[in-house]
């Protein structure tokens, strides 16, 4: 029935989809009487399992916490990956899995090759609950001590935030995502902690797992090597721009003393790399940070994680070969690695592709509301890259801009993923060589 693992993904990700649809449908799970309409519940269970995080109605008091834990499991599945969840427990149950399975995960996961799918299923699995516990049990206590919070509602939200956070989801259980947690190092930093991890891909991780013994950075790959290095330049160079210009906005970081306007800066850094939380109203923010963090949204984190956007190991090739061609360099050079040419041309076709979305988008938007056109660029840029940060319009769009959102969260999870793998596995070779043109660049 499909032709290429793919096709499997994608339709995989529908049937959730509308699955996730159909449930929060249901009277139960709204809080108050009566469903939810139609276009909320696909645009929420959209967002879920794209783990984005944009919403057009409060998650907290607009569901159940029935919906609530839909949501929940929503997002666990959209961030693990359908097809990878779906092969993990055919391994468990089976201890083999057959050709298509292994291709069919390696899709998903961009393992190495089919060979590698069952250590890196395995590692995936280990490192989502190691670390989705201890964030969970961490809030929880937290929730607990500080916030008078009985046992029961400290663990739900001690879970659910570890889960959306891991997932890069941005969901949360208060009306106001987190900004009553501002000055809340407890809270906040091991949020950003799950982000970052779940951000890195699970590649990465799970070669840092096997790699962990011997402490030797020699032997890990250059994809990893690439992600580490920009991650970290990223959320140093972050930190820095947001901190400084949002230092003295009486909006966000102004009131603040210089410990808790590096912890918000840090915080509001971290976001951007697709998680979508808040501690601050983004309508307040001053249009270098409105431009800045569209620029790091669209970067997005790792690949084959829980991340969106561009994906920084997409932005490091593209800065690798603008060195090579300036430099005048036959070859693309990376920490003493040549990066083949088809790498080269899968970057270059995600990130012109992820370019004319978010131009479309922003373009189709414009033309449905009358919206300022740097929130509505910073509303689609949060869409396709997975983010769920907002300027606060996500409401005011309507459902015709609202179903534009979808198209552009499911683009942004499924897109990247469907293109590379179909590049990866489809390869056709001519068996003659067209004569050379030279057209002019630049």
């Amino acid at each position: 029935m499909f032709r290429h693992p793919a096709q499997v993904v994608v339709t995989a990700f529908l049937v959730a989809d509308v699955i996730g649809t159909l449930l929060l449908l249901l009277p139960v799970s709204r809080a108050d009487e009566g469903d939810a309409p139609f276009v909320t519940a696909l645009f929420t269970a959209t967002s879920a399992v794209c783990v984005t995080g944009l919403t057009t109605v409060d998650t907290a008091t607009y569901w159940s916490t029935t919906g609530q834990a839909i949501i929940l499991a929503l997002i666990q599945v959209g961030g693990f990956g359908i097809m990878t969840l779906a092969s993990l427990i055919a391994l468990f149950l089976s201890r083999r899995m057959g050709l298509r399975t292994r291709l069919t995960a390696a899709a998903e996961t961009r393992a190495i090759g089919p060979g590698d799918v069952r250590r890196v299923l395995r590692g995936v699995f280990l490192i989502t609950v190691v670390v989705e516990a201890t964030i969970a049990v961490m809030l929880t206590l937290r929730f607990r001590a500080e916030y008078d919070d009985s046992w029961a509602t400290a663990t739900w939200h001690g879970v659910f935030h570890a889960v959306s956070a891991f997932n890069n989801a941005g969901f949360a259980l208060f009306s106001d995502n987190l900004m009553g947690f501002l000055t809340d190092a407890f809270v906040l930093l091991p949020i950003t902690v799950a982000i970052i991890i779940g951000g890195l891909g699970f590649p990465v991780l799970v070669e840092l797992m096997r790699s962990r013994r011997s402490r030797n950075t020699r032997t890990w790959s250059l994809h990893t090597r690439l992600t580490l290095l920009m991650t970290g330049a990223l959320l140093v160079g972050g930190t820095l721009f947001i901190t400084a210009t949002e230092w003295g906005n009486p909006g966000t970081l102004g009131p603040l003393g210089p410990g808790d306007k590096l912890l918000d800066g840090w915080f509001h850094a971290v976001q951007p790399r697709t998680a979508g939380f808040n501690a601050w109203d983004y309508g307040e923010v001053t249009d270098e940070t409105l431009l800045g963090t569209i620029l790091l949204m669209f970067v997005g984190g790792g690949s084959a994680g829980t991340a969106g956007g561009l994906k920084v190991t997409t932005f490091i090739v593209l800065f690798f070969v603008i060195v090579a061609e300036v430099r005048g360099d036959r070859d693309v050079i990376a920490f003493d690695r040549r990066i083949d040419h088809r790498v080269i041309r899968q970057a270059t076709t995600v990130a012109l592709l992820g370019v004319a979305a978010v131009v479309g988008g922003t373009m189709l938007l414009t033309e449905l509301t009358d919206l300022p056109l740097q929130d509505v660029m910073f509303e689609t840029t949060s869409a396709f890259a997975t983010v769920g940060l907002s300027t606060g319009i996500t409401p005011q769009i309507g459902e015709p801009g609202q179903l534009v959102l979808v198209f552009l969260m499911f683009l942004g999870r499924l897109g990247p993923i469907t293109l590379v793998s179909a590049l990866d596995l489809c390869e056709n070779t001519r068996r003659y060589t067209l004569p050379e043109g030279a057209p002019l660049i630049g």
